[in-house]
């Protein structure tokens, strides 16, 4: 029973992401930078203060990562999957927001794909991503420790490990709202 029930929540997270036509998110995205329709994220502040899930990820070479342990600075957390058009649009934005402020923030992409590193490190050579870590949650344990839902999904943590804001679907990085939103976190106290 619990393994059907699992099937589900899993059928209906992949149903979730919405890929706005047949074609394969890489091909989508590459037809252009043009932001797609639909990056309709939404802020949530339910969770606040939550703490950082006490899950494991693992990068292509097998090293893992405490995700609880991350404290001192603020963590942006990001879960994707290559076959998520929305999460596509998104990683070049995350990738030159890491770069940008390196300093002040780490920025966790974790794919969900359950290919681990097969897929993901195919699309990160073909993105040639230059800031993004390559962590990957292939059982997708972490989706679910976040309650399910729609990909992506993308949570600031303060430098306490304790959650600020998620966005749920896709955003528009670039955006002064973006902006702002990440400045809440990173700010230095007067």
């Amino acid at each position: 029973m619990l393994s059907v029930s699992l099937t589900l929540a899993f059928a209906s997270m992949l149903s979730a992401c919405d890929r706005q036509s047949a074609e394969p998110a890489q091909q989508k995205e590459a037809a252009g930078d043009n932001l797609p329709a639909k990056l309709s994220g939404t802020v949530d502040r339910s969770h606040a203060g939550s703490p950082l899930p006490k899950n494991i990820v693992k990068d292509p070479t097998g090293t893992t990562l405490d995700l609880a342990s991350l404290t001192g600075k603020p963590v942006l957390i990001n879960l994707w999957a290559t076959w998520c058009a929305p999460c596509v649009v998104e990683m070049p934005q995350l990738d030159a927001i890491a770069g940008e402020r390196k300093g002040d923030l780490r920025l966790l992409t974790i794919s969900e794909d359950m290919q681990g590193a097969e897929k993901v490190n195919a699309f990160f050579e073909e993105k040639k991503f230059e800031n993004l870590p390559r962590w990957m949650d292939p059982e997708n344990d972490l989706i679910f420790a976040f309650g399910g839902g729609e990909l992506p999904l993308t949570i600031m943590y303060n430098a306490q490990g304790k959650e600020i804001w998620r966005i749920t679907g896709g955003f528009d990085w670039t955006s002064n709202a973006a902006a702002k939103l990440i400045d809440e976190a990173t700010a230095k106290p007067s």
